[in-house]
């Protein structure tokens, strides 16, 4: 029949042919990223509804912490909310995505046991999940940028340069913890402890104009997602918001480089999966 291929596991193979089986295998990461889609929000009260109130209800209890309590200013002309939704929305994609790719190899253990496939397929369609979320929230913020009455700045032409940097930086990430999670069950208990840790380590609800001339400053730059959360805010509040080209430079590098990293010890544990499972 049309469209049908057939696979051949042998022994040795080369990566080319991995990643020609991973092209074939498309089809099974729609369907991966489907089902992970619906059983997000399966058999929940509220649904997809839970995507508008999380952020929501982030974003009110940071601006009462940092902005009422705290007293921390936002750049100047931003409206608080505004630029802690706009950190939050790129942050939420990264440790949505990172702690989905995570999990995803015990998450499709039955999988792994069973069926051969590229095991790279389940991290990718983890993707999915994050990806969603993100959309969502960025909704809400445009909503509120008209509550606001704040307009988009032209920079929003570059934003796909950032979203793809946080998917390089969460699969480079993931991928790694993917493998340590399958070997030693107590990272899944880490991981959330880092996401949260990692949130306020970011810039998500204050701005880096806090680390400018500290000793520390170089230190906070190397952070990828500094870069990330800071060149997504310009994107779409303007230059009124503050943005340091250097730590982009930084992060675009470091990304990369973890990545291919991550990819090369993903494919080296790959073929030992199933015996840890």
């Amino acid at each position: 029949m049309a469209g049908q291929h057939t696979i051949t596991i042998k022994a040795g193979g080369s990566e080319k042919d991995y990643w020609k089986d991973l092209w074939l295998n498309r089809q099974l990461l729609w369907i991966l990223s489907k089902r992970d889609i619906s059983v997000r929000y399966k058999q929940t009260l509220l649904g997809v509804a839970w995507s508008v109130l999380r952020p929501l209800a982030t974003m009110i209890v940071m601006v009462f912490v940092f902005s009422y309590l705290a007293k921390i200013k936002s750049d100047p002309g931003i409206p608080y909310p505004l630029m802690v939704l706009s950190g939050l929305t790129i942050w939420t994609f990264f440790s949505n995505t990172f702690t989905q790719i995570s999990n995803s190899i015990l998450i499709n253990s039955n999988l792994v046991s069973k069926v051969y496939f590229p095991r790279l397929l389940m991290p990718l369609s983890s993707i999915a999940v994050g990806f969603v979320d993100f959309l969502i929230t960025f909704g809400i913020f445009l909503l509120l940028t008209l509550f606001f009455k704040h307009p988009i700045s032209w920079h929003i032409v570059f934003l796909p340069c950032f979203i793809l940097l946080t998917f390089i930086t969460s699969l480079g990430f993931g991928l790694f913890f993917a493998v340590l999670n399958v070997r030693f069950r107590d990272i899944g208990q880490l991981i959330p402890f880092l996401v949260q840790v990692g949130m306020y380590a970011c810039p998500v609800a204050y701005s880096s104009t806090l680390a400018q001339g500290t000793w520390f400053e170089k230190y906070y730059n190397l952070n990828p997602l500094v870069g990330i959360i800071d060149g997504f805010r310009w994107c779409l509040l303007g230059d009124q918001a503050y943005f340091n080209p250097q730590s982009l430079y930084s992060t675009a590098v470091l990304s990369i480089i973890i990545l291919i990293l991550s990819l090369i010890y993903f494919r080296r544990k790959e073929n030992t999966f199933v015996d840890h499972i």
